[in-house]
């Protein structure tokens, strides 16, 4: 494959190309200039000005055959597993430029039957124009110098020149972006160009059997058919908290449900963006293929570890009769905060501006960098900054109204569960409620 250095090794290509070919239109026009610029960086008022071919790359497309050729760049684990090809397809102008009457058309002519007699750049051809100088590299430039590693001649698909028709609406708007007096042009497309990355990958061993041989007869079991629409391999369909909660708190029992769930060495690994490393909760042995239940631990050191907001859970296990661990896909869910109102928070008003400061702690521990948001019935004020988890939350609040209020608390998009829906119909908690001195 070829490597970044490919699409400006394409041009230098095509240049050389077109200034050898240049020498048979000498008698007719002098001395030809070949050229791979930008058009409106050509000085046609130049005194030394003379007729001139000019290669521009004015567009890059995907190559429609190739694009999709390779596997995928990454496994569901995120290792790199190949290096796809990106394959292009380069769109350029050829533009002659004169300065007497027919010098244009002339050196335009000669230029496309010229290539029009090399559709397919060979690779000899692409080496002959690539390598370097014999009186020495140092006399290129240092960007010229460079497109000898760009390994054109080596990729696998041939690199083929083909003309392509542009109409006037469209050449039109094509000088008008380039901001430069229109001179006769023709459009062609090169194709293909594929760019691979030198990165390193994993790559799968063959496989030998399907599944572990009988000891007796050597026969491997084969493929294992599923006469259901369930996914073959253990999968995590959801993540279910306990009284139809749309949240799980710490210290209840969460239901990982899905398919193929049984087995042993059954580990749940909890994830949080917060967190380097997710937290492993052993299960042992679990005969239920279609749930996993987890309890939540509550202590203090969970408090600390456990941090509220967006958790994803994955189930780790042998299945029955495959020695092989596998793993499910990540399932998410909500872990909910709880305001500590046992002892009740400290709230303070402020005597000349009403204005009203709730002090409280929440379960688990808010971390510095987290969003906290606490409302009282409609009002709601956020946290003020911290330095460490284990600080009470401080939140300023407007002159809200005296009396009782129902409180709840938001921590990274994850409220607390002031309803309880563990009823029907459902209804307020009772207890979530603080007392609003006047």
């Amino acid at each position: 494959m070829s490597s970044a250095l490919a699409i400006g090794a394409v041009s230098a290509v095509l240049r050389n190309l077109l200034d050898n070919g240049m020498v048979d239109v000498g008698p007719a026009v002098g001395t030809v200039k070949v050229t791979a610029v930008a058009p409106d960086t050509i000085k046609l008022d130049d005194p030394d000005f003379g007729p001139s071919l000019n290669l521009f790359l004015h567009r890059v497309t995907p190559n429609p055959g190739l694009r999709n050729a390779a596997l995928p760049e990454f496994d569901p684990g995120g290792a790199r597993r190949s290096n796809p090809p990106l394959a292009l397809d380069l769109h350029y102008l050829l533009t002659a430029y004169g300065s007497a009457d027919f010098q244009a058309e002339i050196l335009l002519g000669y230029a496309m039957s010229l290539l029009h007699g090399r559709p397919v750049l060979d690779r000899a051809a692409i080496r002959t124009a690539l390598e370097p100088s014999p009186l020495g590299a140092g006399i290129l430039p240092p960007a010229y110098q460079a497109l000898a590693a760009s390994d054109l001649a080596d990729q696998v698909e041939a690199v083929t020149v083909t003309l392509e028709p542009i109409d006037s609406e469209e050449m039109s708007r094509l000088w008008s972006a380039i901001q430069a007096h229109y001179r006769p042009s023709v459009g062609y497309v090169i194709t293909v160009v594929l760019i691979e990355a030198a990165k390193p990958v994993r790559s799968a061993l063959p496989v030998l059997s399907r599944g572990a041989p009988d000891e007796d007869t050597g026969d491997e079991p084969g493929v294992f058919v599923h006469p259901d629409l369930l996914p073959p391999v253990p999968t995590a369909f959801r993540v279910a908290p306990p009284e139809h909660q749309p949240a799980v708190r710490l210290g209840e029992t969460v239901r990982i449900e899905g398919a193929h769930l049984d087995g042993s060495a059954v580990a749940v690994r909890f994830a949080h963006p917060l967190l380097e490393d997710p937290i492993v909760v052993d299960v042992g042995v679990n005969e239920e293929p279609s749930v996993v239940e987890v309890d939540l631990p509550s202590d203090a050191a969970a408090q600390a570890a456990w941090p509220a907001g967006v958790w994803t859970a994955r189930v780790t296990l042998a299945p029955p009769g495959d020695p092989v661990v596998r793993e499910t896909n990540p399932a998410a869910f909500v872990l909910a905060p709880e305001p500590v109102l046992a002892p009740a928070p400290v709230i303070v008003r402020d005597a000349g501006t009403g204005a009203v400061t709730v002090t409280l702690q929440s379960r688990p521990q808010v971390r510095p960098t987290q969003r906290a948001v606490l409302a009282l019935d409609g009002d709601a004020a956020i946290a003020e900054p911290r330095t460490a988890a284990t600080d009470p939350l401080v939140f300023a609040f407007g002159p809200v109204p005296d009396g009782e209020r129902r409180v709840r608390l938001t921590v990274d998009g994850a409220e607390s569960l002031l309803v309880d829906r563990s009823t029907s119909p459902p209804g307020f908690d009772p207890t979530q409620v603080v007392e609003v001195p006047a």
